[in-house]
């Protein structure tokens, strides 16, 4: 049993600078604690993931560039969420064929970046 994520709940990436939050975009009727759950096809960076302030990852052709023009300082640049591949580790309870996103629940970024879940947005539903 793990704890089922909500539309809000808060994440991190291992080369960002600030939490960002997740954004259910694909489901709208089924509820825990009165928010929609969010599913494995919420993944789109800016839209289902919000950006995480700046990016400190030299994998990020910007970060590169100004670490380069720094004469090798690292100059971290804005944070635009790159989500390579969908979550994993998601439950076993399907919401309209879609696996339901959970509090162990991580994906990568295309610039390197881990993204996993902090706050679920919720405590009371627990899922499978």
């Amino acid at each position: 049993m793990s704890v089922a994520v909500v539309n809000g709940a808060s994440c991190v990436c291992s080369f960002g600078t600030a939490p960002g939050t997740l954004n259910s975009t694909n489901n709208f009727t089924v509820l825990a604690d009165g928010k929609p759950i969010c599913l494995m096809t919420d993944v789109a960076g800016g839209v289902n993931v919000s950006p995480f302030a700046m990016c400190t990852s030299l994998a990020n052709p910007a970060v590169a560039a100004a670490t380069a023009a720094a004469l090798g300082v690292l100059t971290p640049q804005p944070c635009m969420p790159t989500i390579a591949g969908t979550w994993m580790g998601g439950a076993k309870t399907l919401v309209g064929g879609k696996p339901c996103l959970t509090l162990d629940s991580k994906c990568m970024c295309a610039f390197a970046g881990s993204i996993s879940i902090v706050n679920p947005g919720q405590t009371k539903v627990l899922i499978s």
